[in-house]
Parts: C-alpha cells; sequence; structure tokens
C-alpha cells in the first residue's frame, strides 16, 4: 500500500506540474509529448496478452460453467444487466453536459478518424466474431478477441484435470503481465505530465487554455451526475428486489464505500464489502459467492466512466460519433468492464480498449488523466456499492421472496 500512495503521490505532481508547465510554456511543452507517447505506446504494448489472460483466468476461476447454477447464473445476470444500465447513463450523461464541445483539441496528421457510416443491430452482431483471431488481436480488434476469450475459458471450465496445464499457463501469463504493468506504471508520473503538458500546451495559453479547463469541469460534472444517478438506481434495486432499506444498508456499508473512495480499490475494499453485508442481513451463500465474484468482474462506475470519457475525448476532437457508434461504446464498454475487471489500472486499461473500438485517437487520455485520480475513486466507490446491492438482490431472489 505504501508504494501505491507514493504513486498516487507522484501522479498528483506529474498533473499538477504539468497543468503549470502547460499554461506557462504554451507551445513550447511539445517538446515532451514524445514522453506521454511513450507512456500511451507501452500501455498499448501490453493490452492483448493482458486482457486475454485476464480475462481467461478470471472465467475458468469461476469453476466449471455447468455447474454454476441458479446463484452464478443470477449474479452474472444482474452484473451485466447493472454495467449495460451504467454505460447506458453515462452516454447520455455526455449527451446531455457535452463536455467536449469547444475543447478543439488538434489531430495528429495521417490521423484516420472513424468512418461516419451508420452501424446497424447486424454490423454490431458481427464485430463480435472475427475469422482470424490472430489478425483481430494484431489489429487491435478487441471485441472479438474478449468473445473468443470468454468462450475459450469456458470450455476450458468444461474440461477439468485435462485443462489444467492450459488454465496454469494462463495463470502464469496473467502473473507476469501484472507485474510488466506495475513496472510500465512507475513510469506513470513521467508520462502523466508529458500528456498533461503538451495537450494544455498546445491551447498556447489565454481563452483556449481556459476553455479546456472548463471542459475538464464538464467532463467531471458529466462523470460525477452519472455516478449519482446510477447510485439511485442501486438504491432502487436494492429497494425493490432485496427489499432493503436503503437508509439502513448504507448506514452497515458506510464504511467500506469511504475505503474504497480512500483506497480506489474494490479488492482491497472487499473484507469490509463483505462485513458490511452481513451486517445489512444478507443471505451468508450469496455473500460469500456473489461479492468476491463483483470484486472481480463488475465495473459499474468505470464502465459508466469510459462512455462519458469516450464521448468526450470525440467531441473534442470534433469528431461526431452517430447512433450506431454509441451503441459501439454501449456494447464494447460493457464487455470490456465485465471481461477484464480484474487487470491492475482497469479504467485506463479498458479506456483503451474503448477507443480502439470505435478509432479514436489514444492521445485524448492525456486530457482526462487530469481529473482521473479524483474520479476514479468516484468511481470505485460505486462498484463497490454496486457489489453490495448485488449479493442483496441475489441473496433475496434465493428465498425465493
Amino acid at each position: 500500500m505504501g508504494g501505491e500512495r507514493r504513486l498516487l503521490v507522484l501522479m498528483l505532481l506529474g498533473i499538477i506540474s504539468g497543468g503549470v508547465a502547460g499554461y506557462l510554456w504554451g507551445e513550447s511543452m511539445q517538446a515532451v509529448a514524445w514522453l506521454g507517447e511513450l507512456f500511451l505506446t507501452a500501455l498499448k504494448m501490453l493490452i492483448v496478452p493482458l486482457v486475454m489472460a485476464s480475462i481467461i483466468t478470471g472465467v475458468t476461476g469461476l469453476g466449471n460453467v455447468r455447474r454454476l447454477g441458479r446463484m452464478g447464473g443470477l449474479s452474472i445476470a444482474y452484473y451485466a444487466c447493472t454495467t449495460f444500465i451504467a454505460v447506458a447513463i453515462g452516454l447520455v450523461m455526455a449527451n446531455l453536459w457535452q463536455p467536449g464541445v469547444g475543447v478543439s483539441l488538434a489531430l495528429k496528421s495521417g490521423t484516420v478518424l472513424p468512418e461516419s457510416g451508420e452501424i446497424g443491430v447486424t454490423d454490431l452482431v458481427l464485430s463480435l466474431v472475427h475469422p482470424n483471431i490472430i489478425a483481430a488481436a494484431a489489429d487491435m480488434k478487441l471485441l472479438p478477441l474478449i468473445v473468443f476469450c470468454m468462450l475459450f475459458a469456458a470450455a476450458l471450465s468444461t474440461l477439468e484435470e485435462r485443462a489444467a496445464p492450459v488454465i496454469g499457463f494462463f495463470e502464469g501469463l496473467n502473473s507476469a503481465m501484472m507485474v510488466m504493468v506495475e513496472w510500465v506504471m512507475l513510469f506513470a508520473p513521467i508520462g502523466v505530465f508529458a500528456l498533461i503538458a503538451s495537450k494544455l500546451g498546445a491551447a498556447g495559453g489565454g481563452d483556449a487554455f481556459l476553455a479546456q479547463l472548463a471542459g475538464l469541469a464538464r467532463y467531471a460534472a458529466a462523470v460525477i451526475s452519472g455516478l449519482l444517478t446510477h447510485a439511485m438506481v442501486l438504491c432502487g434495486l436494492l429497494l425493490l428486489l432485496a427489499r432493503k432499506s436503503v437508509a439502513e444498508y448504507l448506514r452497515h456499508m458506510g464504511a467500506a464505500l469511504l475505503t474504497a473512495f480512500s483506497t480506489a480499490s474494490s479488492s482491497a475494499t472487499l473484507p469490509l464489502t463483505m462485513e458490511g453485508v452481513r451486517q445489512a442481513g444478507v443471505d451468508d451463500k450469496a455473500r460469500r459467492f456473489v461479492l468476491p465474484l463483483g470484486a472481480t468482474i463488475n465495473m459499474d462506475g468505470t464502465a459508466l466512466y469510459e462512455a462519458v470519457a469516450v464521448l468526450f475525448i470525440a467531441q473534442a476532437y470534433g469528431i461526431d460519433l452517430n447512433f450506431g457508434q454509441q451503441l459501439l461504446v454501449l456494447l464494447t464498454a460493457t464487455m470490456a468492464a465485465i471481461g477484464a475487471a480484474g487487470i491492475p489500472e482497469a479504467g485506463l486499461v479498458t479506456m483503451v480498449i474503448v477507443l480502439e473500438a470505435v478509432g479514436l485517437p489514444l492521445d485524448g487520455i492525456g486530457l482526462i488523466l487530469a481529473i482521473d485520480w479524483f474520479l476514479d475513486r468516484c468511481r470505485t466507490t460505486i462498484n463497490v456499492f454496486g457489489d453490495s446491492v448485488g449479493a442483496a438482490v441475489v441473496g433475496r431472489r434465493l428465498e425465493g421472496r
């Protein structure tokens, strides 16, 4: 934990110094832009093996999919539905707030923009599969890769002992990739400084600089208002489906939610979440199964944030995502959140997945990093609350009342 706190402090210093440098020296800060590009490229380099290993170990860790039973089915269905709702709320908030309008980020020369043609339902379904999964990985077409890994892991889970060597390989790969992510994140403070300084510096100071800050404020407002809206949805589910008093439930979950906000980690909060849910009177079997599962696959808050961030970046570049492309964001963000939730720095990695899916430039990530450290805590709090509500809902359904 000490190392995580030091990294957070260094990243905050990078954010502040990047903003100050961008304001004071303007365009001259383009000289350090390559450092930010190096950081993003290093992250992008890790994505395919990281996502594959994380999804396969996560799904196989659930055990034989044929034996998940009613509890497993209810839990996965609940988390998939609430994640889908969260992303939809995020898209609505991004369209209402229009946070990227007026920010005016410049596209690099040679950047290929996403096609503006309308995407139909059949196109979305066809995008889930690819005739050559190796080519899909090479082209960073991650949606069919995620689907393949989920199906592959489900198949492995049915093979019992015969699958042990394959699962062991991916568990080792997953551990190695996490170490590599930790190494890359050591460079994060410098990368964040360079990204923010170059992006804000490109505005050249004055009104353009202030326009970017105003855009960031609208972006944060869109994310937070979306998270609050989703929290109200979760409270409604708690009241209607679990028959629990919202005020009483929040009282028991207070320590866990505060810890989630302070640590920005669902996994680190899990012991407190389990204790709070126990005190709230949730079925013990549901508590022991649903909460660890939720810490692995449920990221309502993060998925919502991804949706707002992607539209913010598109608007900042002057790219209009049509209805079909926003549906693709909805589908990709939902699947990425469920499939890749166990990976370290999940928000940043799944952000790259969704941006790649709709063909948006990755450079825009540099702008949102200025406020990401705070929004990370907000969305993690919603993630944990969503986990706890899931346990209450599934527990109630199992009781058949």
